[in-house]
């Protein structure tokens, strides 16, 4: 298939954005981001990172630091006096993990870049159903952001949010991984661990119930493997 210029992605080294770049690849020629905030994780983020940019041989990366948000703090993932909670998938509140307005920040960064290297296209691996909540995953959010990105930069830059799997869930996200051979094998989840995974905070209980689910045996390490079923 003939690749339709440059795209952005957004890689935080977890599933969702390796299925996300996955995606993209299969359209556009791959330029990928990342940034580090700060957040307990930071390192093992930044390794599967680069593990997945070598798989999808993507020549241009960007790494970012804005540790500005551990500074601001607010987060159990940017402050250690603060307790990761306990994954309770059953709760709609916003978790401790949620960094205020991260992904305005980062998506902010990627729109610069989309600028200077002419990409009309951003994509980010936000998912809203199987999410834990946060306000700054949802669609309505993407939807503003792409009219603040039409009235903030040159114009005809045509630069516009992408969000291919803002309403799978984590069971779909690994199906459709399999299905195009995205590394599951090489992204990171936990938002405590940096070695073996805890296999209770949030992310990694949303993990563990797509593949659950999906009837799939995880290639991560875990401390605990809960059922979530």
């Amino acid at each position: 298939m003939k690749k339709s210029g440059n795209a952005i992605v957004l890689v935080s080294g977890g599933m969702d954005s390796a299925l996300t770049a996955g995606i993209a690849d299969r359209k556009h020629t791959l330029n990928i981001l990342h940034v580090n905030y700060g957040q307990r994780t930071q390192a093992r983020e930044l390794k599967s990172f680069n593990d997945i940019a070598e798989y999808y041989k993507v020549k241009k990366r960007l790494v970012v630091n804005i540790s500005h948000l551990k500074d601001i703090g607010g987060s159990s993932l940017t402050d250690k006096k603060l307790n990761v909670s306990r994954a309770d998938l059953k709760n709609r509140k916003i978790p401790t993990s949620y960094v205020p307005f991260r992904n305005a920040n980062i998506l902010s960064i990627a729109v610069s870049w989309a600028e200077v290297i002419n990409a009309r296209k951003i994509y980010i691996g936000a998912v809203e159903e199987d999410s834990s909540g946060y306000p700054d995953c949802r669609k309505e959010f993407f939807d503003a952001f792409n009219k603040m990105i039409a009235k903030g930069t040159k114009p005809g830059s045509g630069i516009k949010v992408e969000t291919p799997i803002i309403n799978f869930s984590k069971k779909e996200i690994v199906l459709n991984s399999v299905r195009i051979n995205a590394p599951l094998h090489l992204t990171w989840s936990c938002y405590k661990e940096n070695k073996i995974a805890c296999g209770e905070c949030d992310s990694c209980a949303l993990r563990l119930r797509g593949f659950q689910q999906a009837g799939i045996e995880d290639p991560l390490r875990y401390k605990k493997i809960l059922n979530y079923n």
